[in-house]
């Protein structure tokens, strides 16, 4: 049986969620945010981007039995945040399972989709 690592999770579910129209972006940890808030300043004019993984959470069940996946979504505006948000849900959990059979690794998967915001066009801007 293969090492799942779960970086890769974390980038074949944040993959899978930003390829669904009406999902803007994805949002990190209150920690994650934190932590970057803290690093040094940069010194280059580059902005600081934050990895889309950093708003996807992947962790071992407790009991060992698989993984569950946390996805934290922002969503544009003009769609019904429900309908997305399944869709995210459906979507993330078949790239996963996928991705975990690749591996040879049969394992349940959980995904929850948490809706952080609703962009609007003045958002955008």
């Amino acid at each position: 049986m293969t090492s799942v690592h779960t970086a890769e999770l974390l980038g074949v579910a944040a993959e899978a969620a930003l390829a669904i129209p009406g999902v803007a972006g994805l949002q990190p940890r209150f920690a994650h945010r934190l932590a970057a808030a803290a690093a040094p300043t940069r010194t280059d004019t580059t902005p600081h981007r934050t990895a889309p993984e950093a708003g996807v959470r992947a962790d071992r069940a407790p009991d060992g039995s698989g993984w569950h996946i946390e996805v934290r979504c922002v969503l544009a505006g003009g769609r019904r945040a429900l309908d997305i948000a399944r869709i995210v849900h459906d979507r993330v959990e078949a790239a996963v399972v996928s991705r975990l059979a690749a591996l040879g690794v049969v394992e349940r998967v959980t995904v929850e989709v948490t809706v952080t915001r609703i962009a609007t066009r003045h958002d955008a801007a």
